[in-house]
């Protein structure tokens, strides 16, 4: 199943720190490795939203266990949303 995960800044985002950064790196390169990682990115000029990503999970539970370990979210840096996707695509009618 696919999970999206909204990543918004706290009023601490602006003291984000080049080890944080780094951090944060790395977990997107385990979840990547890992496989759980479908995309992510961030977003620019839309104030207050960081950037998202689309997780891989069994479960809404451990979608939800990967966003509670993101560094940004553990330090303070960020909170996020999380919402179940159902893709749309040929497999499926495209939702029809």
């Amino acid at each position: 199943m696919l999970y999206v995960m909204f990543i918004q800044k706290t009023k601490s985002y602006n003291r984000l720190t080049r080890a944080a950064i780094e951090r944060h790196v790395d977990n997107l390169k385990r979840l990547d490795e890992e496989g759980r990682l479908a995309l992510g990115g961030a977003f620019q000029k839309y104030p207050g939203m960081a950037g998202m990503y689309i997780l891989r999970a069994a479960s809404y539970e451990e979608a939800e266990e990967l966003c509670r370990a993101e560094p940004l979210v553990v330090e303070g840096f960020a909170t996020y949303q999380l919402k179940m996707l159902q893709p749309a695509n040929q497999e499926n009618n495209y939702l029809l």
